[in-house]
C-alpha cells in the first residue's frame, strides 16, 4: 500500500464525522520529506472549529496510522486570530 493510500485510509476513519456536518478533506500532496498537505472542503473550510478538527482529528489520525509522516498542514484553516476561531488550547 502506498503512502497516499495509507493517508487516505486514515482520513476515511474521520470523513463520516466531517460529512455529517457538510464538510470533507482532500489530500493535495505528500511532499518528499513526508509532509501531508490537506485542503478542508465544504463547511469545514469556514468552520470556527476547523483548528480543533484539524489538530484533534485529522492530524492525529494520520500520524497514528502513518508514523513516517512528519507533519500535517492544512492550507485553509480558519485563521487562529479570527475572533470566531476556537483554539484547542482554549478548552
Amino acid at each position: 500500500m502506498t503512502l497516499l493510500e495509507r493517508v487516505e485510509q486514515a482520513l476515511d476513519s474521520i470523513r463520516p464525522y466531517l460529512q455529517t456536518d457538510g464538510g470533507d478533506v482532500s489530500v493535495l500532496e505528500i511532499t518528499p520529506d513526508n509532509v501531508v498537505k490537506l485542503k478542508l472542503l465544504g463547511t469545514c473550510a469556514s468552520c470556527s472549529m476547523s483548528i480543533m478538527t484539524f489538530k484533534a482529528g485529522l492530524e492525529q489520525a494520520i500520524k497514528k496510522s502513518v508514523p513516517e509522516i512528519v507533519a500535517v498542514e492544512a492550507i485553509n484553516l480558519t485563521d487562529i486570530n479570527d475572533p470566531n476561531a476556537i483554539n484547542p488550547n482554549q478548552l
